[in-house]
């Protein structure tokens, strides 16, 4: 039996996925749907399947086992919605949406049908992840700091606070995300936004550096930091703070004890990794494999949401669902 695949969205991490899933013959791309028509046709011509422009048309002509939504966080309207009713799963790329009130609905339909979903979480999926939560497994973590610290991306809507929600949104929800496997459920933050360097990007309202104060509600504390400035890039990932112990974890698992410090390369595909087991899930009807369901998600967006919110204000921010 081959999944037969659509897609919402067509744009670069839409063609991430596209590429692992070429590869595997269990899976039939079968439709491409994109605002932009020539995305939608060159993706059909490239992987087979049909082309649409919208989601709408494709949603109720094509008979489709699994769906996959990669869109930016403000184009997140009912496709989601609409999928789960017709009991397609889904994997939807983060950020899931721009707001709380919508993954909450998108959310709740995905509850009531029952359908298998999965977020684009691939950290959790790295072998140096997966290492670093062994290691810490019956050991208390006393503060995390993590980092997603690089460039601008070039696309317009990434710019616009009211498209992407910010960097904090678009991007540093993979380090909260990554904060959350580790630490559990985050209880407070407190943020601070700054934007002094990239003032001479046109219509750009995005802070260019923030830092997030986070309290775990184990009693974990920790700090994520963010900016967008840094075109060669720099920083992508947490450190863990234990007794006598440091793990530096990201593409890259640095152990750091008193008398020894071991470096590991990442040696998996994590994007292939989670496709092929949303692929299998899908197969098999079992979700367990999965590490991030829509669900699980919804607590990360919370979190850069709550952040946003007290930047916005000034204050602490209770995180909440």
């Amino acid at each position: 039996m081959k999944v037969k695949i659509g897609f919402l969205g067509c744009g670069g991490i839409a063609h991430a996925h596209m590429e692992r899933l070429a590869k595997m013959e269990d899976v039939e791309m079968v439709a491409f749907c994109d605002v932009v028509k020539e995305k939608a046709e060159s993706s059909a011509q490239k992987y087979g399947g049909r082309a649409y422009t919208d989601h709408h048309e494709m949603l109720d002509k094509e008979k489709l086992d699994a769906l996959y939504v990669a869109l930016p966080p403000y184009a997140h309207t009912d496709g989601e919605i609409i999928a789960a009713e017709k009991g397609i799963h889904i994997f939807v790329e983060k950020p899931i949406a721009l707001t709380l009130e919508k993954a909450k609905e998108i959310n709740e339909a995905i509850k009531k049908a029952g359908v298998i979903s999965s977020v684009g979480y691939h950290f959790r999926y790295m072998d140096t992840v997966e290492e670093a939560k062994k290691l810490v497994e019956g050991k208390t973590i006393g503060m995390i700091l993590g980092y997603w610290i690089g460039g601008f991306p070039g696309v317009y809507w990434w710019r616009r606070m009211d498209m992407s929600g910010g960097q904090i949104v678009e991007q540093t929800t993979h380090i909260f995300d990554l904060a959350r496997y580790f630490c559990g459920d985050v209880e407070e933050v407190y943020a601070a936004y700054g934007r002094k360097i990239l003032t001479d990007i046109p219509e750009s309202d995005v802070p260019d550096v923030g830092t997030v104060t986070m309290k775990f509600k184990d009693g974990t504390v920790g700090t994520v930091s963010n900016s967008c400035m840094i075109s060669q890039g720099f920083r992508v990932g947490v450190e863990l703070f234990l007794r006598d112990l440091v793990l530096e974890v990201g593409w890259r698992l640095r152990i750091i004890e008193p008398s020894k410090t071991i470096e590991k390369s990442l040696k998996v595909d994590p994007y292939f990794e989670e496709d092929r087991i949303f692929i299998d899930a899908v197969k098999k009807g079992d979700a367990s494999k999965i590490k991030s369901s829509y669900e699980d998600g919804l607590k990360s967006l919370a979190v850069s949401l709550a952040a946003n919110k007290s930047w916005k204000e000034g204050k602490a921010v209770k995180v909440e669902i």
